[in-house]
């Protein structure tokens, strides 16, 4: 008779430490379209309850707008839950653009995150353009998968050393780029008086995560920038962003494990829109996407480009899913909608008169497709003052459900307008 364990005891007693140690999971909330989806909204919506929330990936090519009390908020690099003050906002993986004003003191930056110059703008002009930003995210990227890039760590380090990294990195990108102006003193000057005045919000990204997860029970919210088909290796490529939109980006931005997401929210219009150049199947060159245009005032945060708009495109909403695994989806800006006679919906493509039974990969197979539509009658009421379920007039429910089946994730908000208010929630 043994007296001891065996060695499946002791295995089942490693795995029930472990997964009592897991700790606290994220909620995610991540663009299920081209982006301007509404994700600040949402994410302020659910930072009045979280102790974290933190930017897990891009840069300040992103724009998201949150209105509070009637007053608008434009972020581009900060979470948007920093309108919380009783929440620490962290930047994980980022191009870190600094910021020319005072900041919430409970405001954290990664060591980890790669260096953004104001001249890396410059270099940008001076390469093609694929209708992007211009915010210098690609070249950063670039640096940094180059691995010539300079990072918040060592801008935090030996100040001299830095100094000289700086000097190489441009006499290296104006060997390539002759035409490239950099005023390097002027650069470092500056860069020496952000080091200071950021030195007290610095953390190592990892541990700071780690702590947070393994910590006292507590709400931990991630906002994604862009969105799944900007993403660098599942969107349209070549016309995407430079990082990964997707929710692999939450764990290689924050240094988090795939066991600790939770939750993950998609957010959607109700309808399409696109900024930049690009494929687009059901962009609407008429009236109708001038109508949207209009009344969804659609305009970008970050470059202030007039968006392109079009139907709801279920292919790439179910196809955002296979990525993401959405447990739920926020319905953004259906209010939009309300003066329509009838409202289109994409739910396949054809080549040929043959359905494709995939989203191409190939731009310029996208570009050829058809796009098989269901069509609905508008409800032609005001849904703007709706905030339950059952003041949505059924033509309008008809409609939401019917997105909800085809995409077989559950929608758990539906904004009818701008402010937090006005996001009815289902369950």
């Amino acid at each position: 008779m043994s007296l001891g364990w065996s060695a499946n005891d002791h295995k089942s007693a490693a795995v029930k430490r472990a997964r009592n140690d897991s700790g606290n999971k994220v909620s995610v909330v991540l663009g299920a379209q081209w982006g301007d989806e509404g994700k600040g909204k949402v994410v302020d919506l659910l930072a009045t309850e979280s102790a974290v929330v933190c930017r897990c990936q891009g840069g300040n090519n992103a724009g998201h707008t949150v209105v509070v009390d009637e007053k608008e908020y434009d972020f581009h690099l900060l979470p948007s839950g920093i309108i919380n003050t009783k929440c620490t906002s962290f930047i994980g993986e980022k191009q870190s653009l600094f910021i020319e004003k005072e900041i919430n003191s409970k405001f954290i930056e990664k060591s980890q995150n790669a260096l953004f110059f104001g001249s890396f703008i410059t270099m940008f002009m001076l390469v093609h353009s694929i209708g992007t930003t211009k915010k210098g995210i690609g070249p950063t990227y670039a640096c940094k998968a180059s691995r010539t890039g300079l990072r918040i760590c060592d801008l935090m380090a030996d100040f001299s050393e830095f100094s000289t990294r700086v000097k190489n990195l441009v006499l290296q990108y104006q060997s390539m780029y002759p035409a490239l102006k950099v005023d390097v003193e002027s650069e470092l000057k500056k860069l020496k008086d952000y080091a200071e005045r950021i030195r007290p919000l610095v953390r190592d990204g990892v541990y700071f995560m780690y702590d947070a997860i393994h910590g006292l029970p507590k709400k931990i919210l991630v906002e994604g920038a862009n969105a799944a088909l900007l993403d660098i290796d599942f969107g349209t490529y070549p016309f995407v962003t430079s990082s990964n939109c997707t929710v692999g980006g939450v764990c290689t931005g924050l240094g988090i494990p795939p066991a600790n997401i939770g939750d993950v929210y998609g957010v959607s219009k109700a309808y399409t829109t696109r900024v930049g150049i690009g494929a687009f199947p059901t962009e609407q060159l008429n009236a109708v996407g001038e109508l949207l245009q209009t009344r969804g005032h659609e305009v970008g945060v970050t470059t202030g480009r007039k968006r392109r708009c079009g139907w709801l495109d279920l292919v790439i909403l179910k196809y955002a899913h296979m990525i993401n695994g959405f447990t739920a989806i926020a319905l953004t800006k259906l209010d939009i909608l309300d003066v329509l006679d009838e409202i289109k919906v994409g739910v396949a493509y054809k080549i040929n008169g043959k359905r494709v039974p995939y989203f191409p990969a190939n731009m310029e197979v996208l570009q050829k497709v058809e796009v098989e539509y269901e069509t609905f009658s508008g409800w032609k009421t005001d849904t703007s003052a709706a905030r339950k379920w059952s003041d949505l007039p059924p033509k309008a429910q008809n409609y939401i459900r019917f997105v909800e089946n085809r995409i077989g994730v559950p929608i758990k908000w539906v904004g009818v307008g701008k402010s937090r208010e006005c996001m009815i929630q289902m369950f």
